[in-house]
């Protein structure tokens, strides 16, 4: 590697490097020169902003690796990229010494080269902390937390989330005084059903797909009636968490993002039978009796997101919002159309920054769950190899027919288990190819089988980035809320282990200081709770997690 950090186009292996010796110190005083007149305007910046701005600048260097699709690892020879001084490094790994670089904690043996190690250190530095860092890899059981009712029809996951979003709206509710929520993207209502049932807040679930919005209706009803039988039986001693009769409103309809706040629900496509959908922001000041509301949305997709945002910068009936964001890769970016709102940027700081572009591959990498694939490193899991088996399979595809390059296809949950030609075999035909016509044991295929540990590593590289497009991606949400003056702070909510889209934008119209505040001491309780009663050594809330978003004298800093 050379000293020279000048990013280019023309291929991975010409990321920067570390130079060595005493070139080192003439290349970083000229750096320290050129950059003089605009150290001030640096200095000026927010810290989010800052750290936008050293986010475009790592993914700019590195984009060739953030750009790359594994299932051209063979094809476009990914690995003959990279630095030449990363490659003996990264054959030689273990998967125990890889997952030690997603994390920084080295490995037994490890010994990686001065630039690779200050790559991996820049990403770790720039990802937002995403909490739980010593959390259990399996999935959580029932949740104690949550009435035997409301766990119905309800995954252990979900009921992670939603008791946690859920005790993160209640401190909303009681700071802004709102006790009505609209929950967009609610699909069957568990989040409305325990917001409703379990915490008695007035709640409208708004959801797109009219077949969704039944299914909720029909668990509302079960609901009750097993409400009325456990009142009929006259139990003596009441339930940990007692239920009120109360169902949320439930409203088939799609989010207008260019409509004006009171006019923002279209019918549901297709239309849903019965009257047409009321807006729940319908009335003068707000809601139907013109009070304020708080609108959420739990793993709100795409470009469904930044709509709420947008609704709620300009809708004086919005009090307050908490989001989590999901699929990245369907948010919409330049070019569009005249008159279609972008999905990203979002931020006139971000969209001011040259190379803040994402790509699609970029936007998908940021959807990755990088504690579930640390996990399987650390284990030696043999779902590893099912990347090398779809990047054999594409080079296999593009040999007999370029013209089915990236078709999406999907042979089988299971391709871990299967040999290679049991997968081939399921894979060829959903591309339109004969497996009988396609050598599936040749030298050259054998060849590229003894490579999965290379396509193993080059997969762990790709990790390492995957976090920081998210960063950037909710920074620019938080700096777009940042611009239009409202208070705002990102918060990993949920246990990462096991729901990795676990970052909540929060934003309301008053200081966040109390709701915050709320969470850290839940989060000590259940700590406690769960050191007392869990069967292993695990912390789920290990240290205090950080937010983004706090003043560095608000009650709800933490050090970066």
């Amino acid at each position: 590697m050379t000293g020279d950090v000048k990013a280019t186009s023309r291929g991975i292996g010409d990321m920067p490097g570390v130079p060595d010796g005493p070139v080192t110190s003439r290349v970083l005083e000229g750096a320290a020169m050129a950059a003089a007149p605009h150290l001030q305007q640096h200095l000026e910046q927010s810290p989010e902003q800052r750290r936008a701005a050293d986010i475009i600048h790592l993914l700019t260097l590195y984009r060739p690796l953030l750009d790359a699709f594994i299932i051209d690892f063979f094809t476009e020879g990914l690995w003959a990229q990279l630095p030449p001084a990363w490659q003996p490094a990264l054959a030689s790994a273990t998967p125990a010494q890889l997952a030690g670089l997603l994390r920084g904690q080295g490995g037994p043996g490890a010994a990686w080269p001065l630039s690779l190690l200050a790559f991996a250190a820049a990403a770790r530095a720039l990802a937002f902390p995403r909490g739980c860092p010593g959390g259990s890899p399996r999935p959580p059981c029932q949740s104690s937390h949550l009435h035997p009712l409301l766990r119905r029809h309800v995954k252990p996951k979900k009921q992670h989330e939603i008791q946690r979003l859920s005790k993160l709206l209640q401190g909303l509710s009681q700071a802004t005084g709102c006790e009505r929520v609209v929950d967009i993207g609610a699909g069957q209502g568990h989040l409305s059903r325990f917001l409703a049932f379990g915490l008695g807040l007035s709640v409208t679930a708004v959801d797109s797909d009219g077949r969704l919005v039944g299914l909720a209706e029909r668990f509302d009803q079960e609901l009750l009636r097993e409400l009325g039988k456990t009142k009929g039986l006259g139990h003596k001693r009441p339930p940990q968490h007692p239920l009120t009769p109360r169902a949320p409103q439930h409203v088939a309809g799609r989010l207008d993002p260019a409509a004006p706040w009171g006019e923002f629900l279209l019918p549901p496509n297709p239309p849903a039978p019965g009257p047409a959908a009321r807006n729940p922001l319908g009335g003068p000041g707000g809601s139907e009796d013109g009070g304020q509301v708080l609108v959420t949305g739990l793993h709100a997709c795409g470009d469904l997101s930044p709509a709420l945002l947008c609704h709620f910068t300009r809708s004086p009936a919005v009090a307050a919002v908490a989001l989590v964001g999901c699929c990245y890769m369907k948010l919409s970016t330049a070019p569009q159309p005249p008159g279609c709102p972008l999905g990203y940027p979002l931020s006139a700081s971000v969209a001011a920054l040259p190379g803040h572009q994402l790509s699609y591959r970029a936007r998908e990498a940021a959807c990755h769950a990088l504690e579930e694939f640390e996990g399987r490193l650390r284990g030696g899991s043999p779902h590893l190899r099912a990347h090398c088996y779809r990047a054999v399979l594409e080079s296999l595809i593009c040999t007999a027919d370029p013209s089915k390059r990236h078709l999406g296809l999907q042979p089988g949950r299971k391709a871990h288990a299967l040999s290679f030609p049991q997968y081939a075999h399921l894979g060829l035909p959903l591309v339109g190819l004969d497996p009988a016509r396609i050598p599936l044991d040749s030298e050259a295929v054998g060849a590229m089988l003894e490579q999965q540990h290379k396509v193993v590593a080059f997969c762990t590289l790709g990790q390492l980035l995957a976090p920081v497009v998210e960063t950037l991606i909710l920074l620019d949400r938080l700096l777009y809320l940042r611009e239009q003056g409202f208070h705002c702070a990102l918060v990993p909510l949920f246990n990462p282990q096991f729901s990795p889209r676990n970052l909540v934008l929060v934003a309301a119209r008053t200081p966040l200081a109390t709701v915050l505040a709320v969470l850290d001491k839940d989060r000590e309780d259940r700590d406690s709770s769960e050191d007392r009663h869990s069967n292993e050594d695990e912390d789920l809330g290990e240290a205090e997690s950080p937010r983004e978003g706090q003043s560095p004298h608000s009650p709800g800093h933490r050090p970066q």
